[in-house]
């Protein structure tokens, strides 16, 4: 079986606790009708407290949880949080002895991996302490192998987080031995002597409207776009969905990546188009390719970031290995030309764009302020040699319409 499930806590000896998807609404609505019950403080006077007694217990979020006692100490008390599996000591006061809600099952399940034998034959605490970073309160991909031998035992399991199996890549961190782990060039987490390449977005049909954003401009007549699917135009088409289907599933893999990227290997192959990840001005990484080494001492590479179009100059040290499972995410951004306009024969502005001298800075900016953070739709008129575009905003007018009013553009039949 296999399903979706957040992970609440990793136990002190590695167990994995895990809230399937489907139990969040029930315990959403047992967590409200807990705090209906309860108030105030825990149970002040008093009581003979018993290993294994249900009770509630006052959090230091100040919520009420169902837990049970683990342990009787004095005054302080270890118990477990029935529903997400932590253990914590807590005073008495905090508690309050009762029945209530006995019959209703953990909403968590704690869980084991599969054919995994940590280091020693027991988690050590750098490697419970590095789960706990990975997982805690991330959606993860559960597939169940084996059933607990009894009731309240543990499920074992394979889990994958961002299309990356967890004991493969603890194996490969050197903090267990995953007896069934995929070899790990299998697992696809590090690319070899291959020449890997993405896989291009499939396009509408010419002739028809889409929404699309605007995510780089190279020229007020080239620029990349994204199709847009929160676009309000009539019924999305199939191409539309696929696409947001994937961006949505590479934001995911990506915030994974972002997780565990030190432990990444740098770039040692600079091959022109090679796929990679590299890390943008905002700290985070995102998908790339290299296009040419631009300065040999110290190296600096020009890479450009194949989801915006966009373009950055990078030393080695912000380039590292892509996994394999984000290639096959098709590219979001497209490079396109804009149809029915070309620079103006008139244009008396001094300042150039360097690298396309027959526009002028000031169309390019005017061009910028047409399109971006705007609602735009394209219809697609030619896809070879070049993808070419009609570009309308959100007015439903052709976006070059305002350069061609200011004198920047002129039109062009």
């Amino acid at each position: 079986k296999i399903f979706q499930a957040t992970v609440s806590c990793v136990g002190g000896d590695g167990t994995i606790y895990i809230i399937p998807k489907l139990f969040e609404t029930a315990l959403k609505k047992l967590m409200a009708e807990i705090q209906n019950t309860f108030k105030g403080l825990g149970l002040l006077i008093p009581y003979c407290w018993k290993k294994g007694e249900a009770c509630v217990v006052r959090g230091s979020d100040t919520v009420w949880y169902r837990a049970k006692i683990i342990e009787v100490n004095g005054s302080t008390l270890q118990v477990q949080y029935v529903d997400h599996g932590y253990i914590e000591s807590i005073p008495q006061c905090h508690l309050y002895p009762t029945t209530f809600y006995t019959g209703i099952p953990p909403f968590c399940i704690p869980c084991q991996l599969y054919k995994t034998l940590p280091i020693g034959n027991f988690w050590q605490q750098d490697a419970v302490d590095y789960l706990q970073e990975l997982l805690k309160n991330e959606e993860v991909e559960i597939h169940v192998k084996e059933l607990p031998d009894n009731p309240g035992g543990k499920l074992s399991i394979s889990l994958y987080f961002g299309g990356m199996s967890l004991s493969s890549f603890m194996a490969y961190q050197k903090y267990c031995v995953a007896e069934d782990s995929q070899d790990i060039e299998k697992l696809g987490l590090f690319e070899g002597d291959l020449s890997p390449s993405y896989l291009l977005q499939p396009l509408p049909v010419p002739g028809e409207t889409f929404p699309v954003t605007v995510t780089h401009l190279v020229s007020p007549k080239e620029a990349y776009i994204c199709l847009d699917s929160s676009g309000n135009l009539t019924k999305h088409s199939a191409t539309e969905r696929a696409a947001s289907c994937d961006s949505e599933s590479l934001n995911k893999a990506l915030k994974w990546c972002n997780k565990i990227v030190k432990t990444l290997p740098h770039l040692t192959n600079f091959k022109k188009e090679l796929p990679c990840l590299a890390e943008y001005v905002d700290g985070l990484w995102y998908r790339a390719k290299l296009l040419s080494i631009t300065q040999l001492v110290p190296v600096q590479i020009l890479v450009q970031f194949v989801d915006y179009g966009t373009y950055l100059v990078a030393p080695t040290s912000r380039l590292r290995h892509i996994p394999c499972h984000l290639l096959k995410y098709p590219v979001q951004a497209v490079r396109v030309l804009l149809a029915g306009f070309r620079p103006a024969s008139d244009d008396k502005n001094v300042e150039r764009i360097p690298y396309s001298p027959e526009w002028s800075l000031k169309a390019l900016w005017t061009m910028v302020d047409c399109v971006e953070g705007k609602r735009l739709s394209a219809s697609i008129l030619t896809v070879s040699p070049e993808v070419t575009i009609s570009l309308y905003g959100d007015d439903k007018n052709l976006v070059h319409l305002k350069l061609i009013e200011m004198g920047l553009a002129e039109l062009d039949q």
